[in-house]
């Protein structure tokens, strides 16, 4: 049981957008779904992960159902915006200083 939640935990944690979004390389994302990308250029730094997940949401459209993995129907970017949340609500304090020395991060 400690295992299976280690390997949950890690999981969530590498696939989480706040962990993509909270130091971006070159003040730079890519935001893609199956290699339909993005319509938007740029999202703030402070709920950056809950604005990566929006972002998901506008993009190129698909001629099919195109949603991803899940559990019961549900896909994974809602789980993950749930974390999110609650991740970026933490690190707040640094995203507001980040936001305010670096500006916005530019998607693709």
């Amino acid at each position: 049981m400690r295992t299976l939640l280690l390997a949950l935990s890690a999981l969530l944690c590498c696939s989480c957008a706040t962990v993509k979004t909270i130091s971006p390389e070159n003040n730079h994302v890519v935001i893609e779904h199956r290699g339909k990308k993005s319509y938007c250029e740029e999202i703030p730094r402070v709920y950056s992960g809950i604005s990566y997940n929006i972002c998901l949401l506008y993009g190129e459209p698909s001629q099919r159902e195109n949603v991803g993995g899940g559990i019961n129907y549900v896909p994974w970017f809602v789980f993950d915006s749930a974390f999110s949340v609650v991740a970026d609500t933490i690190v707040i304090p640094y995203t507001l200083v980040a936001q305010s020395t670096k500006g916005n991060i530019k998607v693709n």
